[in-house]
């Protein structure tokens, strides 16, 4: 009963911005973990950025200073505000949630939304 709800992703030219959100909804409670890893052909998985605990403990290099992740705490949301884009940012962004308690121990996932950054 716990799903993920990602919506922002789409097509946007070199030096755009996109704003990512992730919605935890149903059966979970003591969200301690929200953050945003993508993937794209040919390349590893990699971590953009996440909240740990209340505070911003990922931050990729290579999106540091263009990327900001922020919580709306009320509404269990995580938003990734994704400026200055380069088709090097293409990729399916995916939400991962981790929760205290019951639950899978590597957190909920979300379907994902694929951000393409074209001219």
């Amino acid at each position: 009963q716990v799903q993920l709800v990602e919506s922002g992703g789409g097509l946007v030219q070199p030096g755009g911005s996109l704003r990512l959100s992730c919605q935890a909804t149903g059966n979970i409670s003591d969200i301690y973990y929200m953050g945003w890893v993508r993937q794209a052909p040919g390349k590893q998985r990699e971590i953009v950025a996440a909240i740990s605990n209340g505070r911003t403990t990922h931050m990729n290099t290579s999106v540091r200073g263009r990327f900001t992740i922020s919580l709306d705490n009320a509404r269990n949301t995580v938003f990734l505000q994704m400026n200055s884009l380069t088709p090097e940012d293409t990729a399916d962004y995916v939400c991962n949630v981790k929760a205290r308690g019951a639950g899978p121990a590597g957190g909920y996932w979300g379907q994902g939304t694929q951000v393409t950054v074209s001219s």
